[in-house]
C-alpha cells in the first residue's frame, strides 16, 4: 500500500467525517474518499493492462482527484495531459508513452469515461507511476518517468519542511496535471489531513490559464477561505496587483509558495507589504518537482531556500546547479544514466546553504562591456512593475540590452522601464524597448509551462519592421493611441472597479448606441468589398457572431437597475455619434477595408474590459452576474476573435489597405476615448494616473 493510501485510510478511521475534498458541487469526507478511491482502483486494475500508461485529460474537479489517486493505487502509470498542450504535443505524448486509454470528463458533467486507444505499447522504466511531459524550449514534449516512492518522498518532505500546521484549506490555482501542484499541494494535503479545494478553473478566473481574471481569482481565494496556495510568478504578480487595486487583504492565508522562475525583489517586497506569507522555491520535473524551499525563518529574501531534504544541491565550476539523490527513472523506452542532474540553471549557495537562481546558462547576454547578464534577472524586474505582463530581454546589435514588453491596458511602459532600471546596475539597464502583442503558446512564443521561446520571439520581433507581420505592425503603430485612450480617467476607473452604478449604466447606454450599428456597418462594408472574398468571408463570420449583441446590453441595463426602454429611446452622446459617423464615412467614401481598424479597436478594448474590469465592477457594486452579460460574454468571444483577426490581418498585403486599417484604428482609439470621457463620473474618484496606479 502506498504512503498516500495509508494516510487516507488513517484519516478515514480517525476522523471519517472530516472534509477531504470540496468544491462548488460536492464534498467528500475521508471515509467517502477512501471508499471511492479503492473502488475505482479495483475497476482500473480489472479493466486496464498493468504496466501500460493511462492518459488523463480532465479539468480541475473532485473527480479528477479521485482518478489520479486511483491510478496511483492501481499501480498504473498516469500520463496527465495539460489543457494548454497543442494537438500536436498531445498526440506526441500519447504515442510516445504508448497510452492504452484516455480518461476524460464525462459529457454529462458527472464522473469520467475511459476511452481505449490504439497506441503501440512502449516499454516504461520499472515502477513508473507518472509520466510528465514538459514542453521545454522546443515544443516537442519530453516524457519524464517518476516512481510513486519518489513522488511520495517529496510530498512528505514538503510537509516536514513547511509544517503540518499549514495543512488547512489548499486551493489549487495551477492547471490540473501540473506536477508542482500535485506533489507540493495535493499529496501533502492528503498526507497531513487538510482539505483540498479542487474548484473548476472557470470559478477561479482561470478558464484561460495564461489570461487570468485578477478580480475573479482574488474573490475566489477570499470566498473559499483558502489557507495555502502554490503560484508561479505571473500569478503572484496578478494577485498582488489585484490586491493593491482594491486594498484587499487575505488574512486566512498562512502559506503562499512560489516557483517556476525568478522573483524580482520589488515583487517580493510588494507581496510582503500586503501580508502574503510568501515562500520561494525551486524544483525540476526530473527531481519530482520541489528541490528547495524557504522554511519561513529567512531574514534575507530572494533565495529559494535550502534543500527540503530529498536531494543534494551543489554547484559546478561555472556556477551551474547540480542535483543529486533521487531523480527520475528515465523516459519512455529509455532508462536514465546514473549521475547527478545538470540543471542548466546558474546559481549561488550562501553559507547557510540557501540557493539563489541567477539565470540559465544558455540565455546569458554578453554586453558590449564584456559583462555576463542573465536576462531572467532583468525580466523579473520588468515584470514586477505594475502593468508589465511579460518581458523578454535581449542583446541588440550594439552590445546593449533591449527589451520586448507586453503590457496591460493603460500601462505607462516608459515609466515601468525607468522603474526597473532604477533597481538594476548601469551595465544591466535596458536601453531600447518596444511593446509587442502577448506571447502565447498558440502562437509558438511560449512553452506550455509559461517559459519564453526566445528564439521564436527573436525571429518574430527582432528582425526589423519589414519582417514583422501586418498584425504586429498594427499593434505597434497604434500602441501610443491605445495608451492615450486607456489613460482616460473614466476608463481607468472602470478597469479598477472604481465607478458607481449610474456610471456603469451610462457606459452601457453608450455601448448600446454604437453596438447597434455594428452589423449595419459590417453589411455596408461587405457590400463595398464584394470583390474581396477573403474580407467578405470574414465579415460574414463577424455578422453571424455580432447579431443581437445590442439586446444583451439592454438586458444588462435592466439587470443593473436601469431603464431598458429609456436607454433604447435615448439619443447617443455627441462623442458616440461622432465615432459611428466616422465609421460610416470611411466605408462610404474611403477605403472600406479600413473598417477592420475599428474592429481591432473595439475587440481589443472589450477583451481588456472583460478581463480587467467586469469582475472588479461587479464586486464593487454588488450587482448580479446578469448585469455583465455583454462584458463577460463579449470579452470571451473577442479573445477568440483576436486570434482569428491576427491571422486575417497577416493575409492583407495591399499597402493601401494596410494604411487605411492603421489610420482607422488610430482615429478610433481617439474617438472611443472620447466616448468614455463623455461618461459622467460620480462616487469614487478616478484612479490616479501615476506609474504605480
Amino acid at each position: 500500500m502506498t504512503m498516500i493510501a495509508r494516510a487516507i485510510a488513517h484519516h478515514a478511521s480517525q476522523s471519517p467525517s472530516g472534509i477531504a475534498l470540496t468544491d462548488d458541487t460536492a464534498t467528500f469526507d475521508w471515509a467517502e474518499l477512501d471508499g471511492a478511491v479503492q473502488t475505482r482502483a479495483a475497476a482500473y486494475r480489472r479493466d486496464l493492462a498493468p504496466g501500460r500508461a493511462v492518459a488523463v485529460e480532465m479539468g480541475q474537479s473532485i473527480e479528477q482527484c479521485i482518478v489520479d489517486l486511483a491510478l496511483l493505487m492501481a499501480d498504473l502509470p498516469a500520463l496527465h495531459l495539460p489543457g494548454f498542450f497543442t494537438q500536436q504535443q498531445r498526440d506526441h505524448a500519447l504515442a510516445a508513452a504508448g497510452a492504452q486509454a484516455l480518461i476524460r470528463d464525462a459529457e454529462t458533467g458527472d464522473g469520467s469515461t475511459v476511452e481505449p486507444l490504439g497506441n503501440t505499447p512502449v516499454a516504461l522504466p520499472d515502477v513508473t507511476a507518472k509520466i510528465t511531459f514538459t514542453s521545454g524550449s522546443t515544443g516537442a514534449p519530453k516524457g519524464i518517468c517518476l516512481s510513486t516512492t519518489h513522488l511520495e518522498s517529496v510530498a512528505a518532505a514538503v510537509v516536514a519542511h513547511v509544517g503540518a500546521d499549514h495543512a488547512g484549506r489548499h486551493l489549487p490555482l495551477l492547471p490540473p496535471g501540473i506536477l508542482l501542484e500535485t506533489v507540493a499541494g495535493f499529496y501533502p494535503i492528503l498526507l497531513a489531513g487538510g482539505t483540498y479545494l479542487p474548484f473548476a478553473a472557470s470559478a477561479l478566473g482561470l478558464a484561460s490559464p495564461f489570461k487570468p481574471d485578477p478580480g475573479a481569482m482574488l474573490s475566489a481565494i477570499s470566498r473559499t477561505r483558502a489557507t495555502s496556495l502554490i503560484l508561479v510568478p505571473e500569478l503572484l504578480r496578478v494577485l498582488v496587483e489585484a490586491m493593491e487595486a482594491c486594498h484587499a487583504r487575505l488574512p486566512a492565508l498562512t502559506l503562499v509558495a512560489v516557483g517556476g522562475a525568478r522573483l524580482a525583489p520589488s515583487l517580493i517586497a510588494r507581496a510582503t507589504d500586503l501580508g502574503l506569507p510568501l515562500r520561494q522555491g525551486y524544483g525540476l520535473t526530473e527531481c519530482g518537482s520541489v528541490v528547495a524551499l524557504e522554511d519561513g525563518s529567512e531574514t534575507v529574501r530572494g533565495t529559494v531556500g535550502r534543500s527540503i531534504g530529498v536531494n543534494r544541491i551543489s554547484l559546478a565550476d561555472d556556477g551551474e546547479v547540480l542535483i543529486d539523490g533521487p531523480l527520475y527513472l528515465g523516459t519512455p523506452g529509455e532508462t536514465r544514466e546514473p549521475g547527478p542532474l545538470r540543471t542548466g540553471d546558474l546559481g549561488t549557495i550562501d553559507d547557510h546553504g540557501r540557493l539563489t537562481i541567477t539565470g540559465r546558462k544558455s540565455n546569458v547576454i554578453v554586453t558590449g562591456h564584456g559583462r555576463n547578464v542573465s536576462p531572467e534577472w532583468i525580466e523579473s524586474e520588468l515584470c514586477a512593475q505594475p502593468g508589465v505582463l511579460q518581458a523578454m530581454a535581449h542583446d541588440d546589435d550594439a552590445g546593449a540590452i533591449g527589451a520586448l514588453l507586453v503590457t496591460a491596458p493603460g500601462t505607462d511602459a516608459a515609466a515601468a522601464v525607468a522603474a526597473a532600471n532604477s533597481s538594476l546596475p548601469e551595465y544591466a539597464q535596458i536601453g531600447a524597448w518596444r511593446e509587442v502583442p502577448p506571447f502565447l503558446p498558440s502562437a509558438g512564443l511560449l512553452t506550455g509551462n509559461g517559459r519564453l521561446r526566445r528564439d521564436a520571439i527573436a525571429h518574430r520581433y527582432l528582425r526589423g519592421a519589414d519582417a514583422m507581420g501586418f498584425f504586429d505592425r498594427l499593434v505597434s503603430e497604434t500602441a501610443s493611441d491605445a495608451a492615450a485612450m486607456l489613460h482616460v480617467p473614466q476608463l481607468r476607473s472602470g478597469l479598477a472597479g472604481a465607478i458607481d452604478r449610474d456610471a456603469y449604466v451610462a457606459y452601457l447606454t453608450q455601448a448600446y448606441h454604437h453596438v447597434r450599428h455594428t452589423v449595419p456597418l459590417m453589411q455596408e462594408a461587405r457590400a463595398r468589398l464584394g470583390h474581396r472574398p477573403l474580407l467578405v468571408a470574414a465579415l460574414d463570420d463577424y455578422i453571424a457572431e455580432e447579431t443581437g449583441h445590442e439586446e444583451w446590453i439592454l438586458d444588462d441595463i435592466a439587470a443593473a437597475g436601469g431603464n431598458r426602454a429609456q436607454a433604447a429611446a435615448s439619443a447617443p452622446d455627441p462623442a458616440t455619434k461622432a465615432m459611428v459617423d466616422h465609421a460610416y464615412q470611411t466605408i462610404r467614401h474611403g477605403n472600406a477595408a479600413g473598417f477592420f481598424g475599428m474592429v481591432y479597436v473595439l475587440e481589443s478594448t472589450s477583451v481588456a474590459l472583460a478581463s480587467h474590469g467586469a469582475d472588479a465592477v461587479r464586486s464593487a457594486l454588488g450587482l448580479p452576474p446578469e448585469a455583465f452579460t455583454y462584458l463577460t460574454s463579449h470579452g470571451a468571444l473577442d479573445q477568440d476573435h483576436m486570434t482569428f483577426f491576427a491571422g486575417l490581418m497577416n493575409r492583407i498585403d495591399d499597402p493601401a489597405d494596410q494604411a487605411a486599417i492603421v489610420a482607422m484604428a488610430s482615429k478610433m482609439y481617439r474617438l472611443f476615448g472620447g466616448v468614455f470621457a463623455s461618461i459622467p463620473l460620480a462616487g469614487p474618484a478616478p484612479v490616479r494616473e501615476t506609474a504605480d496606479a
